[in-house]
């Protein structure tokens, strides 16, 4: 699946981020590099109930997918 950093109203449409006050919810592009740069994978990449502890370190990825 292609994500269009354009197209922020799908895409607002399938984020599952769950921080309230999020400016980048929507624009995948500016999440994606706003995660990496902390070290960090977006919600996105993880299942619903795990995205929701807010833990997005790449430590939590191995240990859902792992």
């Amino acid at each position: 699946m292609a994500i269009d950093c354009e197209n922020i109203k799908v895409n607002k449409d399938k984020c599952n981020c769950s921080y309230p006050g999020c400016s980048r919810k929507g624009n995948c592009c500016d999440c994606l590099h706003y995660h990496l740069s902390r070290r960090e994978l977006p919600g996105c990449v993880f299942p619903d109930d795990v995205e929701k502890s807010w833990d997005r370190s790449f430590e939590k990825f191995i240990e859902v997918y792992g």
